[in-house]
């Protein structure tokens, strides 16, 4: 599932832009490097080697990809990546809700597992 538009469920140290189809590109990725050097900051201060964003949440399904209607999207909708129905995976193509989310959200937001190079799998605090 995508997390937040630019990360992947259980696929560290991998992110992507992807810009808003209904509004200035730019806006989103603008937000997007933003957080993701928020992201890195948190990683090199505290000597983690990696960030994987993982589902805990049972109450969290896959849901389909945003509601584009072109014909590629809808020929290529059962091998994009999914959305989750409810944040952080949800993706709402709403500036206003991602400048919370992205500029003003935590980081450690208890979706985002950090781990050390010598170390499992760690919940950052902090």
């Amino acid at each position: 599932m995508n997390y937040k538009g630019m990360m992947f469920s259980d696929i560290p140290n991998l992110a992507s832009t992807f810009g808003y189809t209904n509004a200035s590109w730019t806006l989103k990725a603008d937000l997007t490097a933003e957080y993701l050097c928020r992201i890195l900051n948190k990683m090199d201060r505290e000597g983690y080697a990696s960030c994987t964003p993982r589902n805990v949440d049972p109450d969290v399904t896959p849901d389909a990809t945003p509601p584009l209607s072109s014909g590629y999207m809808q020929r290529a909708k059962d091998v994009m990546p999914k959305q989750g129905s409810k944040r952080p995976w949800k993706l709402y193509q709403n500036y206003a809700k991602d400048v919370m989310a992205l500029r003003f959200g935590k980081v450690d937001d208890g979706v985002l597992v950090f781990s050390r190079k010598d170390a499992g799998a760690k919940r950052a605090h902090g």
